[in-house]
C-alpha cells in the first residue's frame, strides 16, 4: 500500500497520480521548475536594528561579500543605515539578474 492513501473523508483509495494539479507531471507528482521560479522576484532584502553603526556596517560588509559570491552578473545593492529607537537600523535590497541567485544568496544566510 505504498502508493495509495486513504481520504480522510472517503474510505476510497485515492492513488498519488491523481492528486497532481496544474503544471504537474502525472506520473511522479513533480512540478515544472518555472511555476516556482519565473524570474519574477529578484530581490532579497535585509532588515535588523544592531546596538551600534560600527555592527551594522559589519553586517552590511558581511552580506555584500556573500552577495558577490553568488552572482553572475552585479548585483545592484541598496542600503540605508539611519538611527531609530534602540539602535541602528540597517536596511539592504539584494537585487540580482535571476531568481535562482536570489535563491541560493537567501538560502545560504540560514
Amino acid at each position: 500500500m505504498s502508493d495509495v492513501t486513504m481520504s480522510s473523508k472517503s474510505t476510497q483509495p485515492l492513488h498519488s497520480i491523481n492528486k497532481c494539479g496544474a503544471e504537474e507531471t502525472a506520473a511522479c507528482c513533480c512540478v515544472d521548475v518555472g511555476t516556482i521560479m519565473d524570474n519574477t522576484d529578484c530581490t532579497a532584502s535585509y532588515l535588523h536594528v544592531f546596538e551600534t553603526e560600527a555592527q551594522a556596517k559589519e553586517m552590511l560588509q558581511t552580506l555584500t561579500e556573500r552577495a558577490r559570491g553568488v552572482e553572475s552578473e552585479p548585483c545592484v545593492i541598496n542600503s540605508k543605515i539611519e538611527q531609530v529607537d534602540g539602535g541602528v537600523e540597517l536596511k539592504v535590497d539584494f537585487t540580482f539578474s535571476c531568481q535562482a541567485e536570489t535563491m541560493i544568496f537567501q538560502l545560504g544566510l540560514r
